[in-house]
């Protein structure tokens, strides 16, 4: 019970703050506020959704509402609030962080409840995290972030190994989280702070 309402916590404030990333990049390109909507629901949907068809289960936001009014809160946030937000630098790189690692969080534990083994989890956490922007970057037509040098993916990959590591040593649930939480973003901010990056494929003649 404890575990399903962490997930539940999680799969809430990550739906928000990758909606609110989804709808800022929407509105960059003047969106109107169905494309916005839409952009949102993608990003904080599609991650998801994906983990839960292949874990062969009902996808998280048809089992409730809440999910969409969520989005829609995030949607009126943007409309209302984003022109004092905008002078905050980085304040949608840092939403779309946050939901990357919250989202991480929620596809690893919920991957676990399903009887996976860890190294699925660490998987379907990463497709959680990330899929969603890719699905919202197609629909922006963009070229998907986790596909730039910039690392993404692998921030998600590493705050999942972390979890299965505190795990392994039986460390309390809260502290998992937290320390997953914190290692995915830390490595996400570094590597963007410091232009830290995986080699790049080069086409040999």
């Amino acid at each position: 019970m404890e575990q399903d309402i962490v997930i539940r916590i999680i799969e809430l404030l990550g739906t928000f703050a990758f909606a609110i990333s989804g709808i800022r990049h929407a509105a960059a390109k003047q969106f109107d506020w169905f494309g916005g909507y839409v952009c949102g629901i993608a990003v904080a949907i599609g991650g998801g959704t994906i983990r839960d068809v292949m874990l062969g289960t009902t996808p998280f936001w048809m089992t409730t509402p809440i999910y969409m009014i969520c989005t829609a809160i995030a949607l009126l946030t943007v409309a209302f609030f984003g022109r004092w937000m905008e002078p905050l630098k980085n304040a949608w790189f840092v939403f779309d962080t946050l939901g990357l690692a919250l989202f991480t969080i929620a596809g690893i534990q919920k991957s676990l409840t399903f009887g996976q083994p860890f190294w699925v989890a660490i998987i379907m956490g990463c497709i959680t995290g990330s899929a969603g922007g890719v699905i919202r970057d197609v629909l922006l037509n963009n070229e998907p972030v986790i596909f730039h040098k910039e690392i993404y993916a692998m921030a998600s990959v590493l705050g999942g190994i972390v979890y299965w590591a505190l795990a392994y040593l039986t460390m309390p649930l809260e502290a998992t989280v937290i320390a997953s939480f914190v290692t995915t973003c830390s490595v996400r901010f570094l590597a963007v702070r410091y232009h830290i990056s995986l080699p790049t494929l080069n086409e040999e003649s």
